[in-house]
Parts: structure tokens; C-alpha cells; sequence
């Protein structure tokens, strides 16, 4: 969809306003300190969290993803131009479906909304061993990998095919979408979860085959290479990393990978202030969007880790950079 360039003008302005009220490192850093999970929730609730019920803590985080959703369908109506980031939630869904079907029960709070399939025609695609109903770039990785699980068993290869193929997704969705904002998102994203399959993969022992089938291409990595440095080990890994523009995850990925998604989030939340400035296109809504999902992310860590009794300083350790 061709959207005038003078529509974003009012839906940016908006944005701004909305810009405001975005959580910032202070406010952060107060909900660390909060002395209990409870006074964490009315911290947030002061700042307009929640719709003032007694929401869990998984209502908490869906009522405010919809909220930001709900603004973006107001401000521009179409959102396919956001499909890069909502076909990860087809994707999710998919391989819960797979794993709900092959374990013959009902998995409570399993499945994600807002993505651009309907729930329901991929619970009953995997439920019929139809994949017909589903998009092109969705069915072929379903009917792979639920022959896998049942065939084999095998459940991290299984999710493996469907990571890779929602990872190609992604990629094909961002390129396709002309908008400098959601491209290099799908740029750093696709990089980003390679870096970690490979680390990941390392760490299982895995051979070549697996980095092969589960490497995703983009523009700024190898998966050829990648994939060979992570057959070798993690100083291989290193080097490579440091011949590319992701340099700064080898020193990450040295400390620990909790560290390295640290980095890659707050990369991500970098480069999409920089999108700011560019008031005439949808690039502010798209980093908008990310900012949200950053701060989700950063408060969920926090409220899990009250919960948990996690000390403030582990908590800390794995604070993103904030967009504001």
C-alpha cells in the first residue's frame, strides 16, 4: 500500500506526544528499587499501565501491547507495512499449535495475538495436517517440521525449521516494505538471531548440517562463514564477528549470552533513534512500535525478577538501553 507522504504528518505529531510518556532509565531504575513486586505494579499503574484492574502479570504485558497496537490501526489503519514484526507472533503460534496437537492436551496462555494470520486457521491447519490455508512462506516449514516432531520426536529441530523459516519472514517482509525503519530492523534482527543460533549451536554440539539448515542469509552477515565459525568454537565465532559490523557482540558474547542480548536489543533501540528525524515517512511509528516492545521487554525482566526474588544488581545486568 502507496501511503502520500503528508498522511504521517498528524500520525508522527501524535507519535510524539506519545514519545512522552515513554518509560525512561530514572523511571527504570525506581522500579528496580521498588521493595516488592507490588509496589513495582503500582509504580507502573501511576504512569498509566494496565486499565487499573487486577490484571496478571500476562494481562498487564498483552493489555499494553494492544494499547500500542490499537494506536498505530488508529493512526494509519493499514499495518501490513508492519508485517516484518507482527509474522513473528504467526510463527510463535505455529510452532504452539504443532506442539499442543503432538502432546494431545491444551496448553494454557500458549498462543500470541495481533499476528497477520488468524489464530484459528493455523490451530486448525496443524490440527488437520492441512497446511493448504496457510501463506506459502508459512506452509512448507509447517508441514516439515510437524513431520519431524511426530516422525522423530525431535522438538529443538522441529522449532528450528520454523525459527528459520520466520526468520527468512522476516527478512523477505522488511526488504519488501521500502521503509528504511522496518528494513534495517529486519536487517539487525535476522543478524542478530543468527549470532545466537550459532552460539547456541555451538554450545549443543551441533555440526555443520544444523548451522546449514538454520542460518538465515542477510545482507551484513555470512551464514556460510558464521556457520563454519560456529562448527570451530566461540574464539571462531569471535573472529568472524569482529570482521563484520557487529564487532561489538564478540566482547558481549565473551561475557555471557544474556550479555550479548542486551547488546543486540539496545543496537536495535540505537539505531531506531535515529528514525526520529524523519517526520514525513512512517519510520517515527515503526521506532515507536520498537521502543514499546523494548520497554515491555524491560519491565517483564524486572516484574519477573520481584517475583522470583532475583537480586537488583542481576536485574540490572540485563537492562536494555531505553529509547527515551
Amino acid at each position: 500500500m502507496i501511503v502520500p507522504e503528508n498522511q504521517y504528518i498528524y500520525a508522527v505529531a501524535r507519535i510524539r506526544s506519545k514519545e512522552l510518556k515513554l518509560l525512561d532509565r530514572v523511571f527504570i531504575e525506581q522500579l528496580i528499587a521498588a521493595s516488592s513486586y507490588k509496589e513495582a505494579i503500582r509504580l507502573l499503574r501511576d504512569r498509566g499501565w494496565g486499565d487499573k484492574g487486577e490484571e496478571s502479570l500476562e494481562e498487564l504485558l498483552t493489555f499494553e501491547r494492544e494499547k500500542t497496537w490499537n494506536l498505530i490501526r488508529e493512526l494509519v489503519g493499514d499495518i501490513s507495512l508492519f508485517d516484518a514484526i507482527l509474522c513473528q507472533n504467526d510463527y510463535h503460534n505455529l510452532k504452539a499449535a504443532i506442539k499442543q496437537v503432538y502432546l494431545d492436551k491444551e496448553i494454557p496462555d500458549i498462543f500470541l495475538a495481533g499476528g497477520t494470520v488468524d489464530l484459528e486457521t493455523i490451530i486448525r491447519a496443524v490440527s488437520e495436517h492441512n497446511f493448504t490455508s496457510l501463506p506459502e512462506h508459512m506452509s512448507g516449514c509447517a508441514n516439515e517440521s510437524y513431520g519431524v516432531l511426530f516422525h522423530t520426536g525431535n522438538s529443538q529441530l522441529a522449532d528450528a525449521i520454523i525459527d528459520k523459516a520466520c526468520l527468512d519472514a522476516v527478512y523477505a517482509k522488511g526488504m519488501a516494505s521500502g521503509n528504511e525503519a522496518i528494513m534495517e530492523y529486519a536487517e539487525l534482527k535476522v543478524a542478530l538471531s543468527d549470532i545466537l543460533i550459532a552460539v547456541r549451536g555451538h554450545e549443543a554440539g551441533r555440526g555443520s548440517d544444523f548451522f546449514k539448515r538454520t542460518l538465515a542469509q542477510c545482507k551484513t552477515l555470512d551464514a556460510m562463514s558464521l556457520g563454519e565459525a560456529a562448527f570451530a568454537g566461540l574464539d571462531a565465532i569471535c573472529g568472524y564477528l569482529k570482521t563484520t559490523c557487529y564487532s561489538g557482540a564478540a566482547d558481549a558474547l565473551r561475557m555471557s549470552t544474556v550479555a550479548f542480548e542486551v547488546w543486540g536489543d539496545s543496537l536495535i533501540i540505537s539505531h531506531m533513534k535515529r528514525q526520529k528525524y524523519n517526520p514525513f515517512t512512517a519510520s517515527p511509528l515503526v521506532a515507536y512500535v520498537l521502543a514499546r516492545e523494548n520497554e515491555i521487554k524491560t519491565v517483564t525482566i524486572i516484574l519477573k525478577g520481584k517475583l522470583y526474588g532475583l537480586a537488583d544488581k542481576a536485574i540490572r545486568e540485563r537492562m536494555r538501553d531505553m529509547y527515551v
